[in-house]
């Protein structure tokens, strides 16, 4: 099967150390419409994989991501933002990345390379056929993500690949293959710029979409998110006062009395009926 690794393939524009920092801009930001475009492209794909996904989180499965760089730290982003977001438990949405915690905040490159490193990242968290595993790789080659999908699909767990090349490797060991081809990077090979923005979009995506699906917002709120900070308790006191239509002082005291957003609205019901 063919494979051009498009997003090592050379920059449309040259000489950008000669070029005006308002032209390098326009320039930026014309390859970033591009990965908006490229992940439209590839919706039905994304359809394909979250519906398989609250399948199994709706059947006491979890969601992995595994990646390793940039793809990695997009990752473990996504699945941290789940709990203060919408309520979850840490362990419904979880994180791996090359190299552990430690390659958040330093590169450590040559971690991608394990061959069965992946797989036992993931056997660290009893992983099974409940589970669903998504792989994360822009070039759809990372060894530490391909083998970790590839021995997933011989025991049954199902898997997705988000990579920004057409028939990957990556592609090959997913049951649900998500190709956004961005093309080239405005800097050769640096695919944290394009490839990284597709694989943002598409995580925002199945993670919301997911949760949305399995109750966890109520209209267009987000009545499980955490209340940790000021700024969250103001939102929260106003959400329950548009669900209720109460005073600020009564929802101060359902929130108190509660701690939750969903809660306090369900009670205030529960009351007046």
């Amino acid at each position: 099967m063919s494979f051009d690794k498009i997003t090592e393939a050379d920059s449309h524009y040259n000489d950008l150390e000669k070029t005006a920092t308002a032209e390098l801009l326009s320039q930026m930001h014309t390859e970033d419409l591009k990965a908006v475009a490229a992940v439209g492209k590839a919706l039905p794909a994304v359809e394909l994989a979250i519906e398989k996904i609250v399948s199994q989180l709706q059947n006491g499965g979890r969601l992995f991501y595994i990646g390793a760089g940039t793809s990695g730290r997009l990752g473990v982003l996504d699945a941290s933002e789940c709990p203060p977001t919408f309520g979850s438990s840490p362990d419904l949405v979880v994180g791996l990345i090359a190299g552990g915690d430690t390659a958040l905040r330093h590169s450590i490159e040559n971690a991608e390379d394990s061959l069965d490193q992946g797989w036992k990242d993931l056997q660290k968290h009893q992983i099974s056929p409940q589970d669903f595993v998504v792989g994360i790789a822009a070039s759809g080659t990372t060894p530490y993500v391909v083998e970790a999908l590839r021995l997933c699909q011989q025991q049954q767990i199902p898997t997705a690949g988000i990579c920004c090349n057409p028939k990957s490797p990556l592609s090959r060991v997913s049951d649900y293959p998500i190709e956004v081809v961005v093309g080239p990077e405005f800097v050769t090979g640096s695919s944290r710029l394009k490839a990284g923005t597709a694989q943002k979009l598409i995580l925002n995506m199945i993670s919301t979409i997911s949760m949305i699906r399995l109750g966890r917002v109520r209209g267009n709120k987000m009545v499980d998110m955490q209340i940790k900070n000021d700024k969250l308790h103001r939102r929260a006191i106003q959400m329950i006062i548009e669900q209720t239509q109460i005073s600020e002082s009564q929802a101060e005291a359902l929130l108190k009395e509660t701690g939750s957003v969903r809660k306090a609205v369900d009670l205030y019901h529960q009351r007046k009926s």
